[in-house]
């Protein structure tokens, strides 16, 4: 609810809590315990947000969302009014996007894979660090050979090329062990099954449309993340990805009036679980930077103990709903949260937040100045908004009348690495095929030059023997002329001797 162009949370007894739009980059955070009213204050904050002209990008991992298209029922909110003596309050819905990742419920959500980050494409795939070091090298051979990596058969494509040229590759670019390649291939299989790969090609997904403000109300983005959120590293990284895309894409704003555009980050803990020191990096960095590019992000766990204390330090706007304390560990948990308020006399933190009813929370958010508030119970007001949940249909029959739809919902497989490497490795066998060809016509114009030189011997030899043959004719000729000249002159003689 919008006044005097601020933010109404709710009632502290008769103190209005507020959330100050200028002070909304200096991030926020959302705790409490399944079922206490985060979704509820979650609904608040955007449905004001969407009033005053800005924006949001929100991950439904509940479906809870979808009705914030339709208005609520007044008459099943209005004892709540009534005793937060709250008048002039009205219905309305929303205007929203729907987005998915997996294509069913909500328009398709796209990015060109070679526009990842090579570490966070890596964290998805849950690489170690040697096995990143590949993905980088398959990455590096890819720019340097011209091939554009789109879709997810790019890069299986790129992989396979790399393992069947590992000699060379490693040569260029540093040792490609098959076991790497192996262990990479495995986990994009595994990834492809659970349909990670639908992430990856095009039309990519354009930011400017997140932008979007219709009449003067911002636009909400919903990402339908009930299938994505059962693949905890999935979620978190295509989350990751959406919010460094943003914060990449925007250029400096310094201080604002209100923000560009609020990002929520439901079960904001699978974030933090299993990152690595590379992706604790990047988070750490965006957070830091971005609330200069007039971005405001909200994360939403059940206890600030799940988010890390370089992160946590930097949301300064705090709703605390009711946290349970029953283990040493959720008891030290309440503390913890209890220590992250600014103290209010008037009662004890620690014991509030084990002890609010459902739609109660700690506030604690910024003044225009910038100060931190004492922290105060409060009423959060109920969402304009439908609670009432839409089903599939509905949802797919607002996707299709959405303006957008026909701009993402097919999708462009234009020529990239997979068909250039097929072309590549046609083009190696036609190659290898005339190599083949051309050492056969080879090796029979040397076995036939083998051949003549044989007949040349063989003809020389049969040609000297037969000289050799004639010269003993001959000689054996003359030499029985010889004997028989001898023998008629040795008969002469002997008969003129007789006489």
């Amino acid at each position: 609810m919008i006044k005097d162009n601020r933010i109404l949370l709710g009632k502290a007894e008769e103190k209005e809590i507020y959330l100050e739009p200028s002070r909304l980059t200096q991030h926020g955070l959302i705790c409490g315990a399944s079922g206490t009213g985060k979704t509820v204050t979650l609904k608040v904050i955007a449905e004001s947000l969407s009033e005053l002209g800005i924006p949001t990008v929100i991950a439904d991992v509940k479906g809870d969302l979808s009705g914030m298209v339709k208005p609520g029922d007044l008459s099943s909110i209005q004892g709540r009014l009534n005793k937060m003596e709250i008048s002039d309050y009205t219905v309305n819905g929303y205007p929203v996007h729907f987005f998915d990742v997996n294509r069913k419920l909500g328009m398709p959500v796209r990015t060109v894979l070679e526009e990842m980050d090579p570490g966070l494409l890596g964290a998805l795939l849950e690489l170690t660090d040697a096995q990143q070091g590949v993905l980088q090298i398959v990455f590096r051979a890819a720019d340097d050979m011209d091939l554009d990596l789109i879709d997810f058969a790019d890069l299986e494509a790129m992989v396979s090329y790399v393992h069947e040229h590992s000699k060379q590759i490693s040569a260029k670019y540093g040792n490609v062990s098959s076991q790497s390649i192996g262990t990479l291939q495995r986990r994009m299989l595994q990834l492809k099954a659970e349909h990670g790969d639908l992430l990856f090609g095009m039309p990519a997904l354009d930011l400017n449309d997140l932008y979007e403000v219709k009449d003067g109300v911002g636009v909400m983005n919903i990402l339908e993340c009930r299938e994505l959120y059962a693949h905890p590293m999935q979620y978190a990284c295509v989350l990751l990805w959406l919010l460094n895309e943003i914060y990449v894409s925007q250029k400096e704003a310094g201080a604002v009036e209100k923000p560009k555009l609020v990002f929520f980050f439901d079960e904001a803990h699978l974030l933090f679980e299993k990152a690595g020191p590379a992706m604790q990096e990047i988070i750490t960095r965006i957070m830091r930077l971005i609330r200069s590019k007039g971005i405001g992000v909200f994360f939403i766990t059940q206890s600030p103990a799940d988010i890390p204390d370089e992160i946590l330090g930097q949301l300064q706007n705090r709703i605390e709903h009711s946290l349970r304390a029953y283990t040493p560990a959720e008891i030290k948990a309440v503390k913890q949260a209890a220590q992250s308020f600014r103290a209010n006399p008037a009662f004890k933190t620690e014991d509030r937040i084990a002890n609010m009813a459902t739609g109660t929370a700690l506030v604690s958010t910024l003044d225009a100045e910038g100060t931190p508030g004492m922290v105060e119970e409060t009423k959060i007001l109920p969402p304009h908004s439908s609670m009432i949940t839409l089903s599939d249909e509905e949802i797919v029959k607002q996707m299709q009348s959405d303006h957008l739809y026909d701009r993402y919902a097919e999708d462009e497989d234009p020529e990239s690495a997979m068909e250039d490497i097929i072309r590549l490795n046609e083009e190696a066998e036609k190659a290898a095929e005339k190599e083949k060809e051309q050492a056969r016509q080879d090796k029979l114009k040397e076995a036939e030059e083998k051949e003549k030189i044989r007949q040349e011997a063989k003809r020389r030899a049969d040609q000297k023997n037969t000289y050799s043959r004639l010269a003993r004719k001959v000689q054996r000729r003359a030499e029985t002329e010889l004997v028989n000249a001898g023998v008629r002159s040795a008969r002469k003689f002997l008969k003129n001797l007789l006489g």
